[in-house]
């Protein structure tokens, strides 16, 4: 069947990099659908440029010199006659403006409205949509807090820790936590600079800090034609610096609590549905130890953890965006929908394992698992530079199993077949954050690396699932179904460490 006849538009322009450029064109592709990639001379050699059916040159490594450039991303269009765009996550994907000009220019913006983009975006209006939503909200402040004084007075009332935010924030950036009156007073200019720096407005809020705090999000898509399902929640509370590392859906906390699951997905529709929300979003939530919910905040895109979503669904979710983009009404029911199993992401990235600070270079070896249930979703090939100017990541790791106990076997499985040469990686990180004991049983908080730091950073001479570098050349050799050579005669040791 030729799908590209019954859609609008007949040309897609990726307007982002990596891997998540890479999962929608292959959508695209799918879909009968032409695309164009744009890239930044940091990426002339990237596999999105390669797969593309046309590719144009946007600029510098530097993102504010390329891919956040509007015009840039819009001229690509107009030469190429792309009559649909699709951002992506992070760069311009939650910039409402952007979606304006798109729409401006005829180009049809593969995401929700504008109006919702603004409304979600700015946090303080996002939380008040919800509360006129019946959305349970964090206690907190009840706007902008304009000084100290406010932002002592509030943290009076709703009582400590407390947690201070951007209004205007989003990848875990201009949040800080504090646990006292001294603290927040340490705290306040910081964050309010912090919220200046990264997005060009100052303003600042604070909620209660929820105790054993759990980060759990439900993945939401609705159409044009009033339908609005969720596909279920993922766990994301493996994080640092506020930034997610692993995620599973669903959530093994709410395992044997469907009247709270259930709850939990219908004011998330409901929210969705009130703000006349369209495409993908997803509704993040935080749960305390008690298991009850409060809204954080929807981010209005794709989000990094998708394919977990997928895996347990069978809903490819970025066809979805398009086809809905295009008119179409969602290819399934609430009622038709149900999770199978469980499935697990890893983010496997190029960064100081104890640090976490990036790890930017040269890629010299590169080996991805494979086997059943395993998914890979990456740019990089061999030979390739992680670029200073970007996020780190060089893929996504993701296993499904029957159940969890399964699917973590298959994840540690899949992290001992993993070899990255040539950078830092915080594989090993993974592969004990997959064998903790904590971990196992499910009932992690956003604290885990914090309180578990000392047996998941802790350095280690050998990568993981090997014993020795003589084991690491065979698997190696076994790979790449090539002559086996002594390491003595080849490399230095210890040269999957920073060369």
């Amino acid at each position: 069947m030729n799908t590209v006849s019954k859609l609008p538009f007949s040309k897609v322009l990726i307007a982002n990099r990596g891997e998540i450029a890479v999962r929608i064109l292959r959508a695209c592709k799918e879909l009968n659908l032409k695309t164009v990639a744009v890239y930044s001379e940091a990426d002339k050699n990237n596999a999105h440029v390669l797969l593309a059916d046309e590719a144009v040159f946007i600029g510098e490594a530097e993102a504010k010199k390329s891919y956040l450039v509007v015009e840039k991303i819009l001229a690509a269009a107009k030469e190429t006659g792309a009559d649909a765009l699709h951002p992506g996550f992070g760069f311009l994907s939650e910039n409402a403006a952007f979606a304006r000009s798109c729409k401006k220019q005829g180009i049809k913006f593969i995401g929700p409205s504008p109006e919702a983009i603004d409304l979600m975006g700015d946090k303080l209006s996002a939380r008040e949509a919800m509360k006129k939503a019946g959305v349970p909200i964090v206690p907190g402040s009840d706007g902008a807090l304009k000084n100290i004084k406010e932002a002592k007075d509030c943290a009076q009332k709703i009582g400590f820790p407390i947690i201070l935010k951007a209004a205007a924030g989003g990848g875990g950036k201009g949040m800080r936590i504090a646990n006292s009156m001294e603290e927040l007073e340490q705290i306040f200019e910081t964050v309010q600079r912090e919220a200046e720096n990264y997005f060009s407005d100052g303003t600042v809020f604070l909620e209660r800090f929820a105790k054993d705090p759990h980060h759990i999000e439900v993945q939401i898509l609705a159409d044009e034609h009033g339908n609005v399902t969720h596909l279920f929640e993922r766990e994301c509370s493996v994080q640092r610096r506020n930034q997610k590392v692993i995620e599973e859906a669903p959530s093994p906390f709410l395992v044997g609590h469907n009247d709270i699951r259930e709850k939990l997905f219908a004011v998330a529709v409901e929210g969705a549905r009130r703000i006349g929300y369209t495409n993908a979003g997803t509704m993040e939530f935080v749960m305390d130890g008690d298991r009850n919910f409060y809204f954080l905040e929807m981010n209005t895109r794709i989000q990094v953890e998708h394919p977990i979503t997928e895996m347990i669904t069978g809903i490819d979710i970025v066809k979805e965006q398009i086809l809905i983009a295009g008119g179409h009404k969602l290819s399934f029911t609430q009622k038709e929908l149900t999770a199978h199993g469980v499935s697990i992401q890893c983010r496997l990235y190029a960064e100081n394992p104890h640090s976490f600070l990036p790890s930017p270079g040269p890629i010299k070896e590169l080996s991805f698992p494979g086997g059943p249930f395993t998914r890979i979703d990456s740019a990089m090939l061999p030979g390739q530079t992680i670029p200073l100017e970007y996020d780190p990541m060089i893929a996504k790791i993701c296993t499904w199993g029957r159940n969890r106990e399964e699917s973590m076997n298959r994840m540690e499985r899949a992290l001992s077949e993993t070899i990255v040469a040539g950078s830092l990686t915080n594989l090993e990180f993974l592969r004990r954050a997959l064998a903790n004991k904590i971990f196992r049983t499910g009932n992690y908080t956003t604290s885990f690396i914090k309180d578990e730091a000392e047996t998941l950073t802790n350095p280690k001479l050998l990568p993981p699932g090997l014993t020795s570098e003589k084991e690491l050349y065979k698997l190696l050799a076994l790979l790449s179904s090539c002559e086996h050579k002594t390491p003595e005669k080849t490399r230095p040791a210890n040269w999957w460490r920073t060369e």
